[in-house]
């Protein structure tokens, strides 16, 4: 037998446990059929004869009313029904990335340049850019001044393909700021 094992990534879908038959813990549960229709309040052991009587099994639906709501159906054939369904609203989410770009405050004119030029690619393809400006030392006395030039700057720069998300926020030695892109025409 080999030492190592190779484990298989696999895309968890989070599908929450239903109780089915024998693992439901109370005495008395509303039953519903397989057609939708309302059997009335029967003890479990009664609900569960029902359900193997019709090839299926007693799920419960509802834990939480009184009494516990139970539907009679075909569990496996549901819980793949719910993980396709799950699946298919996972596609249709919409993930918002966020690029940082991080500057200083004595950044040369063609590294800046550079910086810029990312930050549109990023834009055009969608992404927000978060910007942050970054003081040390010496470059502390002007934050302001300097600070003001370089975010006139971005935005001057990338103006066209995204605008400012916010007022840019000042933390201690932080200047940070968000550009979202443009919205496209569709």
């Amino acid at each position: 037998m080999p030492s190592f094992y190779f484990f298989k990534e696999v895309d968890c879908i989070s599908f929450t446990e239903l109780r089915t038959n024998s693992q439901i813990r109370v005495s008395e549960v509303r039953v519903i059929d397989d057609q939708g229709n309302s059997l009335g309040v029967m003890s479990v052991p009664d609900a569960v004869k029902k359900a193997e009587e019709k090839g299926a099994d007693l799920v419960e639906v509802s834990p939480n009313a009184k009494p516990p709501v139970c539907k009679i159906l075909d569990y496996g054939k549901y819980r793949y029904e719910q993980l396709k369904k799950d699946k298919e609203a996972k596609k249709k989410q919409h993930v918002v990335v966020v690029k940082e770009v991080q500057v200083r405050p004595n950044i040369d004119k063609h590294d800046l340049g550079i910086k810029l030029e990312h930050a549109n690619e990023f834009l055009i393809k969608g992404f927000k850019v978060k910007f942050v400006i970054r003081f040390r030392g010496r470059e502390m006395e002007y934050k302001e001044q300097r600070g003001k030039e370089i975010t006139d700057l971005i935005f001057k720069n990338v103006s066209l393909n995204g605008a400012l998300e916010g007022e840019p926020f000042k933390e201690d030695k932080l200047i940070i700021f968000t550009i979202m892109p443009n919205k496209k025409p569709q």
